[in-house]
């Protein structure tokens, strides 16, 4: 049977067309509203460009029984301190401690990915649990992930933790580069406070020549970084859990000649 034989004004077609008219019509006005709903999503939704909110340096060692991590309580909007009791040690399940400097929002979201990783993990009821090793090696692939879609997270992260007897620490930055050592610090610490730690880290410290050391690392990064703040919290945690310590003031000395007069043996330069 040859359709060119029939009729296409015949009734039998009008409803065929107008279904197709309405098809097309009812698709290309939704398209157009989805086109509209998806240009409207992406211009709220925008990526961290550049860092606004931010957290200086964390150091991190391994000690005797476990993993001791520490880091000021401020918060830089720009150069200025505007926020002095920012939390950025925080547990991760039951093995592992998380600490990070750069973007506090960025950090946030890191904190809310762990969040579904750790549940979606507890959900197996299975008895085992994610140690450290794993913890870090998601954070790595996340950060590099993101880092390939040119929407990185600003922060540099140090993972610690202790499962089955073992201490494990290690830090990835926001392009993803990652590396497990005894002693990390992230932003100027890396360059101030691990001179320190390679000269006076050994393995068998105790707790309380662990919580020295990082006073000391922390005190100078207090004299040297613009970003920190004398509001300190430090963090363990070993085979029987994770602490986070009240956070406290470190006592400094400010009168030492350099302080005082600065521009000594520069006169003019500025």
């Amino acid at each position: 049977m040859n359709i060119e034989n029939y009729n296409v004004n015949s009734p039998i077609f009008k409803p065929t067309l107008f279904f197709n008219r309405f098809c097309v019509s009812f698709f290309s006005t939704t398209a157009t509203t989805t086109t509209i709903q998806v240009m409207d999503s992406i211009a709220e939704t925008q990526r961290t460009l550049y860092p606004y909110v931010t957290g200086s340096s964390v150091v991190a060692i391994k000690y005797k029984d476990g993993i001791l991590m520490a880091a000021d309580m401020g918060g830089s909007y720009g150069s200025t301190l505007r926020y002095k009791s920012v939390e950025r040690v925080k547990p991760i399940g039951k093995h592992s401690l998380l600490g990070a400097s750069g973007e506090i929002s960025d950090f946030q979201e890191i904190l809310r990915y762990l969040d579904e990783l750790i549940l979606n993990d507890n959900m197996w009821d299975d008895g085992n649990s994610l140690g450290p090793k794993e913890v870090h090696n998601y954070l790595t692939r996340m950060m590099y992930n993101r880092r390939n879609k040119f929407n990185p997270l600003w922060n540099s992260l140090v993972l610690g933790g202790v499962k089955n007897g073992q201490k494990y620490l290690g830090t990835v930055n926001m392009i993803g580069m990652s590396f497990e050592d005894n002693h990390v610090a992230t932003g100027l610490g890396n360059h101030l406070a691990r001179p320190i730690l390679r000269d006076e880290w050994h393995e068998n410290l105790t707790f309380e020549e662990a919580v020295r050391l990082l006073e000391k690392c922390m005190r100078v990064l207090l004299y040297r970084d613009r970003s920190a703040v004398n509001k300190i919290q430090i963090s363990k945690i070993t085979e029987e859990g994770s602490t986070v310590y009240a956070p406290f003031s470190l006592k400094t000395y400010w009168d030492f000649s350099a302080f005082k007069n600065p521009t000594a043996g520069a006169e003019g330069s500025w």
